[in-house]
């Protein structure tokens, strides 16, 4: 029925790993036989286990098996099987006492820098294992038809468009927040002519960042800041389940994509629903059109960061994060960059700048006139320029890409083990 055999004895040590057809032939050549009407394997196992004890005229102990093993195959044999087995090294052999000899001094010699670079080669193999488990395509040896990546895309878009709608509740609730936000904001922030209404868009960059950096936290949209406790809980679930599901053989990248998709219909919209109550009791001179574009490319910005936060740190952290992150940021490019100094550098490299630094220059670029001067000081004082509009709003499309991408890099690399 089968080919090969082995046995182990306690300890999880070979006794015997070869043909079925040989193994009689080997356990008699050490005075082992096999009675008659006994299966030898369980005649075997018997012995190994103590039960049966072999033949006196064998001279063999069930716990010299290992070692006769490996005096068989002519292995080095360890000091420990040779002192477990209770056998004298002059009476196995010359040339088997050299060998065990041998494995000794080479096992005494071993230095502690040996045994820490051979620790070191074992987890780098494992980790290159598991990168290779993740990012390349194993051979599947059960001739099944899978899915390509577009059609497990469609699949993964209908049933997360799906959850959506079972979540409309949670949506009217964000919306309610979001006219909420709108008109505290709009109410407590104060127009000034001579900053161009920067408090307030300083205000908006705070609100907006940290209401929709949580609100994709848990790879989904359309979770508020109030609500970060049911978004954490529902984000566990899908963790649980894509691990799962991962390990079935879905494509992450058809996974990751669905919600991404289906999360733009939160970044165009949330910040329509924002715009409206804050325009209403703000009344900024900037139109509502420049002002929409630049919520929609913090949005898309902060998005991909919460995507980050939510895969690779614990919900507590992550959490955390994605409301000091936007408030310190914030506190940060606010400062004056054109005095210089250290925050003023690191400033410049803010998606807050640069979300700041956009809303104030729609709002200057209405000002004309004797407001010129004021215009240029306020912008100067500042450190931002009217023709910085448009990169400002690519750096932060571009950083909504990057950061998908480090969430999808994290997301296909730190699973659970």
């Amino acid at each position: 029925m089968f080919d090969d055999l082995i046995l182990l004895a306690k300890g999880g040590i070979t006794v015997y790993h070869g043909s079925v057809k040989k193994v009689e032939e080997y356990f008699a050549g050490l005075g082992i036989n096999v009675p008659e009407r006994v299966n030898p394997p369980d005649y075997f196992i018997d012995i190994l286990e103590g039960i049966v004890k072999p033949a006196t005229s064998s001279g063999v102990n069930y716990k010299e098996l290992p070692l006769r093993w490996m005096l068989h195959n002519g292995y080095p044999v360890p000091p420990d099987i040779l002192d477990a087995s209770g056998v004298a090294a002059s009476s196995i052999g010359g040339n088997s006492a050299q060998g065990i000899n041998s494995g000794a001094a080479e096992s005494d010699g071993q230095s502690f820098a040996g045994d820490l670079w051979t620790d070191v080669k074992t987890n780098v193999e494992l980790k290159k294992d598991h990168i290779q488990h993740n990012f390349l395509k194993s051979k599947d040896l059960s001739n099944r038809r899978t899915a390509g990546v577009f059609q497990q895309y469609r699949y993964f878009l209908g049933r997360v468009g799906k959850q959506r709608l079972r979540e409309a509740r949670i949506q009217a609730v964000d919306f309610l927040i979001l006219l909420i936000a709108g008109i505290c904001l709009g109410t407590l922030a104060k127009v000034s002519d001579e900053t161009f209404g920067a408090s307030g868009y300083m205000y908006t960059v705070i609100a907006v960042c940290k209401f929709e950096t949580l609100l994709f936290f848990a790879l989904s949209c359309s979770l508020s800041l109030l609500s970060k406790i049911a978004a954490l809980r529902s984000f566990s679930l899908d963790k649980l389940h894509y691990w799962r599901e991962s390990a079935s053989g879905i494509s992450s990248l058809a996974y990751f994509l669905s919600k991404n998709t289906i999360d733009h219909f939160s970044t165009i919209v949330k910040p329509v629903v924002y715009l409206s109550m804050f325009y209403f009791f703000n009344n900024p001179r900037s139109s509502f059109w420049d002002n929409y574009l630049v919520l929609v490319c913090l949005v898309y910005c902060v998005t991909g960061i919460a995507y980050a936060l939510a895969i690779y740190l614990e919900p507590g952290q992550a959490q955390l994060w994605s409301v000091l992150l936007p408030v310190v940021l914030t506190l940060v490019a606010n400062q004056d960059t054109a005095e210089g100094g250290f925050l003023g550098t690191i400033g410049n490299f803010c998606y807050t700048k640069w979300a700041m630094e956009a809303f104030v220059i729609t709002n200057a670029e209405r000002y004309s006139g004797v407001w010129l001067i004021q215009r240029c000081g306020s912008l100067q004082k500042k450190g931002f320029q009217v023709r910085h509009f448009i990169p400002c709003l690519v750096y932060m499309l571009l950083t909504g890409l990057v950061s998908r991408g480090v969430a999808f890099f994290c997301l296909v690399t730190f699973k659970k083990k």
